[in-house]
């Protein structure tokens, strides 16, 4: 089966009238959406409104992040562990969070059905597992000031600033 029809059975289907003793879909003035993360769809009952008409934007509430991604807002951006994306100001409009942008700025490809409101999100590659098991250096020994090895393992678990040069 093609991305793309697949794409559109799932968008049909989270989109399919919930039945007629269920008010809570007649009454909701927001189009809902499917999010497909990794191994996930999300479905997802409200998203904000395209203020620039933007085709395949897509604005989440802010709750829902960690739903989708596993990111959370936080003060110094859209965090998850201990990486943090700064988030400019004009990702986010109230309660909601322009998703599509923050995966544009991250480099995490999109697939967007916008017709049939599901959006495909890939793989970011800042969380990858060749990128992350890179961030941790592997151990080295230089002399201190009397002569004395110090091991970068020694400072496992403690924020370690290394700093390089050569004379060459």
């Amino acid at each position: 089966m093609q991305r793309r029809a697949f794409l559109r059975i799932v968008g049909a289907a989270s989109l399919a009238p919930a039945g007629l003793d269920s008010p809570a879909r007649a009454t909701d003035a927001s189009p809902a959406a499917t999010v497909l993360y990794n191994d996930r769809s999300v479905v997802l009952d409200r998203v904000g409104r395209n203020p620039k008409q933007e085709a395949d934007a897509l604005w989440v509430r802010k709750r829902d992040l960690p739903r989708i991604n596993d990111f959370e807002l936080k003060p110094q951006g859209a965090c998850r562990a201990d990486l943090c994306i700064p988030i400019p100001k004009d990702m986010i409009r109230k309660d909601y969070f322009n998703l599509t942008a923050f995966a544009k700025k991250a480099g995490q490809p999109v697939v967007a059905e916008a017709g049939e409101r599901v959006w495909s999100f890939g793989e970011m590659q800042a969380l990858g597992s060749a990128f992350v098991n890179s961030r941790i250096a592997p151990d080295f020994a230089v002399p201190d000031r009397a002569g004395r090895p110090v091991h970068l393992s020694q400072f496992r678990g403690r924020k370690v600033l290394v700093v390089t040069w050569a004379s060459w």
